[in-house]
């Protein structure tokens, strides 16, 4: 696996795609190489199939961004020693998270507004969080690969979603106390009508524009 993790890092590249066939070539006599490099995922690495990207072939899969540096033998034990979630607890954090992404707030299964060829896979993340008092935790949250793989690694921090929410209007702020209370954010009845426009085919738009235009 760290030769694996060596290999996609020095030759392939982040953003960059790879073969199966280049695995074999790259680890002669290594049985399951293929499968070693699948399991960096378990150490944060972003590897996507054609499963998650619909531009991909069964044969290729693509290399989106390094996780924990598996070669350095602090980093992945302080990794491995984190407590794994059970499949039971992942389920109740999904559960709980509504089944959507919690940075961008798609569904899994669903397809990217801007980039209808990949489709959302969700999975259970841990995210750095620093509390009000200054200290920090490790805690589970629900996140789309896509996010996973932008995020900068900047902790999550109570302090400053209190301070935005405090700057805030009056009116703004029972608004938003709403929208948490309910666990999902309210629409406007410009923004449903929006959402049902953009869901619409590239030909009935036009023929909705056509209509407007009577």
């Amino acid at each position: 696996m760290v030769r694996g993790a060596l290999w996609l890092v020095q030759e392939v590249g982040e953003g960059k795609t790879f073969t199966k066939e280049q695995i074999r070539l790259a680890f002669p006599g290594i049985a399951q190489a293929d499968r070693r490099i699948r399991d960096l995922r378990a150490y944060g690495w972003v590897i996507l199939t054609n499963t998650e990207d619909a531009t991909l072939t069964a044969e290729d899969q693509r290399f989106v961004k390094a996780g924990v540096p598996v070669w350095d033998p602090v980093a992945r034990r302080a990794a491995t020693q984190q407590k794994a979630l059970s499949n039971k607890e992942k389920q109740a954090i999904m559960e709980r998270d509504h089944f959507m992404c919690t940075v961008c707030g798609i569904s899994g299964g669903e397809s990217y507004h801007d980039d209808s060829n990949q489709t959302a896979v969700l999975s259970v993340t841990r995210r750095t969080t620093v509390r009000i008092d200054g200290s920090e935790e490790s805690l589970p949250v629900t996140e789309c690969k896509r996010c996973r793989s932008g995020s900068s690694g900047a902790p999550a921090r109570i302090d400053e979603a209190l301070a935005e929410i405090r700057q805030l209007e009056a009116g703004d702020q029972r608004r938003l106390l709403r929208w948490i209370e309910r666990g999902r954010r309210g629409t406007t009845p410009l923004e449903r009508a929006w959402n049902t426009y953009r869901r619409l085919p590239a030909e009935a738009r036009e023929e909705l524009w056509s209509a407007l235009q009577d």
